[in-house]
């Protein structure tokens, strides 16, 4: 990773909101969902879909530039039995320096020390670039899982099982 350095902070820290709004800002211009857009109770379902409560949350980590802006986010939640990658991104300008990596290495470390037998995501057909980089990095298909089932059944979900 270049240009940045990770930072272990709590779900609300400011600058972890922040970046998490960016996101949904994004993913709502690529799939042209969200208010106006679509009906309002399927959004509502979606937005509960995706809702991260505080307490599930076992990791949340910031990708901190070299000048103190919070480049990248990622965060590690329990999804019941399940241990669930959540919120992974970048920003624009911090695109294709390893950031993206670097986090997901992070919380790969961090599950496998927390007796994690694998992770598993959820991304869109939307999300290209993320998809790619899933690929690349050994994690493989799997069915839509719960939550996304019902609002999101094109979703595209991954695992990665964790050698002990």
């Amino acid at each position: 990773m270049r240009g940045a350095t990770l930072e272990r902070v709590a779900w609300g820290d400011e600058r972890a909101v922040a970046l998490r709004r960016q996101l949904d800002v994004e993913m709502a211009e690529r799939y042209g969902t969200g208010a106006g857009r679509e009906p309002a109770d399927l959004t509502a379902k979606r937005a509960r879909a995706l809702a991260v409560r505080h307490s599930d949350v076992v990791l949340t980590l910031l990708a901190v530039a070299d000048d103190g802006t919070p480049a990248g986010h990622i965060a590690l939640r329990r999804l019941g039995e399940e241990w669930e990658v959540k919120r992974l991104a970048v920003l624009a300008d911090y695109r294709r320096r390893g950031i993206a990596a670097a986090l997901l290495d992070a919380v790969e470390d961090e599950a496998r020390r927390g007796g994690a037998p694998r992770l598993i995501l959820q991304a869109g057909e939307q999300q290209p670039e993320a998809l790619a980089l899933y690929e690349s990095r050994g994690w493989t298909p799997i069915p839509v899982y719960e939550p996304y089932v019902e609002t999101m059944p094109r979703s595209r979900c991954f695992e990665k099982v964790l050698p002990a």
